[in-house]
């Protein structure tokens, strides 16, 4: 049988300590009363029944805080619960949707632990957890009062946003990312900072009235009923209600029998005959759950070969009228001749690789807006020139290698703002992951300069492209460099995203069966910093960085 439930987005802290204004015979009564209240989480303990073997005690992911990092660690691997952007295809557009699960249940019946076992037995890595706690109403001055008293029904239809849902679901399956609410449980409010969610393979959305709207029983892929006895659910809220949200004893049991019993018994045990599958017993249903989990892994469609997709398409076209090339002057030439030969010390490949980022970025500069301006001079005459005409200039490095060009970005760029990417290429699946993210506030308002050292098939460039939109960049203000990219990147950036400004040093036309640019420039992550090559001589600066 499952752990007692523990939530993340709950308030650590279930008492509030003793005030100045307090006097010592309140101080003392509230101590008692604490003392009290976790005297009877421990007693409540011994009711359930005891944690199954191999699995970790249940931990609520959703509407977590901002200090808690989006991980799932389980017995196998981790899993990343913000999710990330699915794989588009050379078309920009997204190749499948995810697959969205629906976990239904009455209060404390175990559906997050459910969800948590389900994702171990996929072994799935990218995976969002999505809450319907995250999503109730901002209360009235009046409700307030009342849920302050236990008064209020929270387990009504009506409690939930069912708009904000399912937007939220809708945009997840279509790969974009979404803000989701964090809330306070102790206070019963909307906490200021909102969780960035982006889409996955699978989406896992639990809840207990999870089956009440029709259009967000459409999103569901596959509908789960999570039975449990309701003393067991009864003892569980208890013991989460007294020892993770401050309440007392009388005041839980005054609400379960008011508002919760009631509830379940009108709006969520009807909503059964909609489920796809009944759970009975709840976690403690391993068979049930194997079922489930094979019916998702025959749904849930391989990606084959995305790398591969790319180097099929658009082949033998004209390069595009977006991409700049730096003008192959003999200095230019001589500059990739050293840092192409692989003899080249790593001193003076450092050296040469900064010269030619810093004419690569000050090309690149010439694309951005400018405007006529007349200034003053010290000789007290006009002159007519050019000042910039956007607001602001962000560059975002794709990780590891594109952070590389930041010094030379700031040095011809003052107080430029700077984000970061992380995407690497799963070996398996010859998909790009994203694996972490940064960007600057307003993003959406500057001139965004993309930056990574060498481009091959386009993929993980496209994917963050993918991310910038997403973060509502104008296509048109984005701006794509790269000391090396091979042509089948180029065109598969250009064809997804014709209004992307591409702006590169130089362009080599062929990649070989591995995907590596050939001639190309080797690692240049591994030649950079020095570090040894992947002991089978890929280059994996440019399948796992820059795909």
């Amino acid at each position: 049988m499952a752990a007692p439930p523990a939530r993340a987005d709950a308030d650590p802290s279930p008492t509030s300590p003793p005030t100045a204004r307090d006097p010592p015979g309140r101080q003392a009564e509230k101590s008692e009363t604490a003392c009290e209240d976790r005297s009877n989480a421990e007693s409540l303990d011994r009711l359930l029944p005891p944690v199954g073997t191999g699995h970790s005690p249940r931990k609520r992911t959703t509407s977590q805080c901002k200090s808690e990092p989006p991980l799932l660690r389980t017995s196998k691997r981790t899993i990343y619960t913000a999710g990330r952007p699915p794989w588009y295809n050379e078309h920009g557009t997204q190749s499948k949707e995810a697959f969205a699960i629906g976990l239904g249940g009455g209060s404390a019946s175990g559906k997050t632990t459910v969800a948590r076992m389900i994702i171990e037995a996929l072994d799935v890595p990218w995976v969002v957890l999505l809450s319907m706690d995250s999503f109730y109403k901002v209360l009235t001055e009046q409700q307030q009062e009342q849920a302050a008293h236990n008064n209020f029904n929270f387990d009504h239809p009506d409690a939930f946003d069912f708009d904000l849902i399912i937007s939220t679901l809708k945009k997840l399956k279509q790969g974009k990312s979404v803000k989701v609410p964090v809330y306070d449980f102790t206070t019963h409010s909307r906490k200021r900072d909102w969780k960035t969610l982006y889409g996955a393979n699978v989406i896992i959305f639990e809840g207990i009235m999870a089956f009440a709207d029709k259009t967000l029983l459409e999103l569901l892929d596959m509908k789960i009923f999570v039975d449990t006895d309701s003393d067991i659910r009864l003892v569980r809220r208890l013991r989460r209600d007294i020892s993770e949200r401050g309440r007392d004893i009388e005041g839980v049991i005054k609400q379960y029998n008011k508002f919760v019993k009631p509830s379940f018994d009108q709006y969520i045990q009807p909503t059964m005959r909609l489920a796809d599958i009944v759970v009975p017993r709840g976690s403690g249903n391993t068979v049930a759950i194997d079922l489930i989990v094979q019916h998702v892994h025959s749904q849930l469609e391989e990606v084959s070969g995305p790398q591969a997709a790319l180097a099929s398409a658009h082949q033998c076209h004209p390069l595009p009228q977006t991409l700049s090339v730096l003008k192959s002057t003999p200095q230019v030439r001589g500059m990739h001749t050293i840092i192409r030969d692989k003899e080249t010390s790593r001193d003076e490949f450092i050296f040469y690789s900064k010269r030619l980022m810093r004419l690569l970025i000050e090309h690149a500069l010439s694309f951005l807006p400018f405007q006529d301006c007349v200034v003053r001079t010290p000789q007290g005459q006009d002159y007519a020139g050019k000042c910039y005409a956007g607001k602001q200039i962000t560059g975002v490095s794709i990780l590891r290698a594109g952070e590389t060009m930041e010094p030379a970005l700031r040095a011809v760029c003052k107080d430029v703002r700077i984000g970061t990417i992380l995407i690497q290429t799963n070996q398996l699946t010859g998909e790009p992951e994203l694996h972490y993210l940064r960007l600057p506030k307003d993003i959406s308002d500057d001139h965004v300069i993309l930056m990574d050292c060498t481009v091959s098939t386009g993929a993980a460039a496209m994917m963050a492209v993918r991310v910038l939109l997403d973060h509502d960049v104008p296509e048109d203000k984005i701006f794509l460099l790269s000391l090396l990219m091979a042509e089948m990147g180029v065109h598969s950036v250009a064809y997804a995203f014709p209004r992307v400004r591409i702006i590169t040093t130089a362009v080599d036309k062929r990649v070989n069966d591995l995907f590596r640019i050939i001639p190309g420039i080797g690692n240049f992550g591994d030649r950079y910093f020095g570090t040894d090559a992947v002991p089978d001589g890929s280059d994996e600066e440019e399948v796992a960085y820059t795909g």
